[in-house]
Parts: C-alpha cells; structure tokens; sequence
C-alpha cells in the first residue's frame, strides 16, 4: 500500500474549499483503518489549494500540488524524524552558549508545530554558523532532507556557500547563482532573483521545484524590505522557515515579526550587542566624531572649481530657472 499518499476533496468553484474538509477527514479514516496508512488531505475548489496534514499540522494554503518525490519525503519525515528538544548539538560546529540556545529555542518552536523561526543575534555572533548547526541538526533528526539559504546579495550567498561546505563538508551543496546541476543537493544557495526565476520558469510544462521541494527555507538579513517583491518566494514553498537578522530587535519592522509568525518585539531568540559586549564576545562601538571645512564653514560658488560650477549651474537651471536668471546678473554686476 505503499503507492497511497494522498486524498483529493475536490468542490465546485461556487463552494468554500473547507466544505469538504469533514468528508476528507471521514475517507482518511477509513482508508486508514483499512490499511494502516493515514493519507495526506488535499482541499480545493479550483481556485485555492489547501494541504492538510492532519496527523502533525492544521490545514494550511499552498500555491500548487506536492510532486511525487514530495509526498514520499513527507511520509517518510512523518514516520523517521526525532523530537528536536534536548537534541545534542554539534559543538564543533557552534559551542557557544547563546548559539546553542537559539538552536533550542528554534528546535522548540518546530516541534511546538510552529512552521516559522525567527533569530535576532548581533553582527559577528555566529548567525551563519547558528543555521548551519540548525541545518545539521535537522538533518540528522529527519526533519529536512532538502534545504535552501536565500540573500540578497551575491557576496552573501558566496560567505554562506564557503561557510556550509566549511562546516558540513560531508553534505552536497550548490550555489544555485553559479551552477546549474542542483540535483543531489541537499542546502541550495541562492539570490531571492534567481530563485524566483527558477519558480516561475518551466521545463516541459514542470516547474523546477515543486511547493514541498524545500524542508528548510533560510532567509539571511530577514530584516529587509523584500516581502513586498519577493514575498511569492516565501508563499511558494511549504517549509518551515527560518529568519536571521542582526538588526535589535525593537528596530525590526513589524512585516517582519508579521512573517515569521511572532509577536512584535519578541523573536524566537534573541542575542543582542549589549550582552555580546558583557560577555566578552565582541567589544563596544567607538563614537569618531568628523569634521570638515565645508561641514563647518559651507563654500560659496567662487570657491567652486569650474567644474563643479557648471554642475551647479546646470541644477540651478534646470530646476530652479528664476534663481539661474538672478544668478547670471549678480554675477554680471
């Protein structure tokens, strides 16, 4: 009975998605009882796709249908994954308190049934290297066979790149922004540009990744304004996920809590500069006052070289006719 995944309620397109969720629950009973196997429940009316996991998770929206190999991975992380509370950590990888901490917490939130995990920890605390030893430790306990670590920036998805294959040298990666042949890759690399592209491209009719790819979505400076372009990424992909920002936590904005599934001000963990500070793990900003002679003193256009005056005069004339006109006879008389 292996070949029995999934159980499809299907409505008209004039009815709720969730009329059909009692008569779902029914034939996943039976067929349960029938051969010892619950289904995964699928909900839909033609316009919204709901996924109901009911034996770990209350039915959520997804924006298209597990492939094949996706429902296989999800039977097989319902049957084999570990509890990740108490689960030992490698301190080869992170030994520091805090970072073991974090680790904790986010291992909690998980097994809690919570989807989404957000870290606040200081530039230079180890964020990087903290989802690197989540990363593993996720792996090892079954929950996520498949990853991906999403920046902005190529320069930070190279430093996450060169880090994992420094610290997980045994797991398959790829650096989705270089390489194309992600097919044994178990933590995939990438641009929030590129990993759209790869969403929205087709290959003979496929998408390249199915909603249930990833296990473990990582988003790298979690603070940033990118929902609003990027956020089809994040709606895309049903996994847990995972945000890091070095930003205090009560100058993150309140999208970002909103994302994340927390409370305003209070993220799953958080390790800030101060305490970083007292506990001797990096030291505190120095205040370097600057001054100039312009700063202090200004400039007038006849210490302007002429360079700079053409500059100046182009602006003026172009945006402020009346003082270029004013400008031209005091200069004259």
């Amino acid at each position: 009975m292996a070949n029995l995944w999934l159980w499809l309620e299907a409505k008209r397109t004039t009815r709720s998605y969730d009329e059909g969720m009692h008569q779902a629950k029914l034939y996943a009973d039976c067929l349960e009882e029938e051969f010892g196997v619950r289904p995964v429940i699928f909900l839909s009316n033609g316009y919204e796709i709901w996924i109901w996991d009911d034996e770990q998770y209350p039915a959520r929206k997804i924006l298209g249908f597990y492939t094949k190999d996706s429902l296989q991975k999800l039977f097989f992380q319902r049957k084999e994954k570990e509890s990740l509370k108490l689960a030992e950590v490698d301190k080869s990888i992170t030994d520091r308190y805090y970072q073991i901490a974090a680790i904790r917490k986010v291992g909690e939130r998980f097994d809690e049934g919570h989807r989404r995990a957000l870290l606040v920890m200081a530039t230079g605390t180890g964020k990087t290297r903290t989802a690197i030893s989540l990363t593993d430790l996720l792996l090892k306990k079954k929950w996520a066979q498949t990853s991906t670590f999403l920046a902005d920036r190529n320069a930070l998805v190279k430093q996450a790149y060169k880090n994992y294959g420094m610290h997980l040298p045994e797991v398959p990666i790829v650096n989705l922004v270089e390489e194309k042949n992600d097919d044994a890759a178990r933590v995939v690399f990438s641009t929030y540009p590129t990993m759209l592209n790869q969403i929205e491209k087709l290959e003979e009719g496929r998408r390249k990744f199915d909603p249930g790819h990833f296990d473990l979505v990582i988003i790298d400076e979690a603070h940033r304004s990118v929902y609003n372009k990027y956020q089809a990424i994040f709606d895309y992909f049903d996994s847990l996920l995972l945000g890091l920002t070095a930003t205090p936590k009560e100058d993150v904005d309140h999208d970002t809590y909103d994302l994340f599934n927390t409370e305003q001000g209070n993220p799953t963990y958080a390790y800030g500069l101060e305490r970083a500070v007292k506990d001797e793990h990096l030291v505190p900003p120095k205040k370097v006052k600057v001054t100039g002679n312009i700063i202090t003193h200004g400039v007038t256009y006849a210490e302007l070289s002429d360079h700079e005056k053409k500059v100046y005069d182009d602006l003026i004339k172009r945006h402020r006719p009346g003082k270029w006109s004013r400008l031209c006879r005091s200069t004259k008389n």
